[in-house]
């Protein structure tokens, strides 16, 4: 696995040094930069291009929620974890709707973070928060208004499917389609959802509304 470069914008500095600490117990990671400020951060992830940012919600200067939407325009390739003290049930829907990979409350254990790192490393998607929304505190299941559902009417029906747990073979026989139909309406979910396992696509069915929790 090559190595990860990572940048970190947080203005509270005793927790900047806690998660410095943190991100540094992750094998093949190295922090590039590190900013109190986010123009500042934003500014240097533009220029630098890297393969993660780990940025708070609330900053004195400018919004993480902005950040990430500027960053995912001009760098839609970089992974993008918010971490906040200020939850919400609308939040992670929010954070899912503009293409950020992972949330983390700070209310959670720092361990939370290590999981979330290697999750959004590996192209999965970490939400989680104590935030009680329909279905409980929701560890690793962003609470909120159903998602946009950019799929066809069959791509939806696939969707549940997979996220059902059926494998092709058996999609294609429950929708009488070929094998390989099927598996090429998988990739283009998938492509569309922006994920890449199962596991990330069964969350976003289910915020999406598609599934049930």
């Amino acid at each position: 696995m090559r190595k990860l470069r990572a940048v970190l914008i947080e203005d509270e500095t005793m927790f900047r040094q806690l998660i410095l600490l943190t991100l540094g117990k992750v094998k093949d990671l190295h922090v590039i930069g590190e900013f109190g400020l986010g123009k500042a951060g934003l500014e240097f992830c533009l220029r630098e291009k890297p393969d993660l940012l780990v940025v708070d919600l609330m900053l004195p200067d400018i919004n993480g929620i902005d950040i990430a939407r500027s960053l995912r325009r001009a760098v839609p390739e970089m992974r993008i974890l918010v971490i906040t003290g200020h939850p919400s049930e609308r939040l992670p829907a929010e954070l899912m709707a503009i293409g950020v990979n992972g949330y983390v409350d700070k209310t959670e254990p720092i361990e939370y973070v290590l999981s979330a790192v290697e999750t959004v490393r590996s192209g999965g998607m970490f939400f989680a928060s104590r935030v009680r929304g329909k279905g409980g505190i929701g560890a690793m299941l962003p609470s909120g208004p159903p998602l946009a559902v950019p799929l066809t009417e069959r791509e939806k029906e696939i969707a549940k499917l997979v996220a059902a747990g059926q494998m092709s073979k058996e999609i294609a026989a429950t929708l009488n389609l070929s094998v390989r139909t099927v598996e090429k309406h998988r990739a283009n979910i998938m492509e569309k959802v922006g994920v890449r396992e199962v596991a990330s696509l069964t969350r976003w069915c289910i915020q999406a509304g598609l599934v049930d929790n």
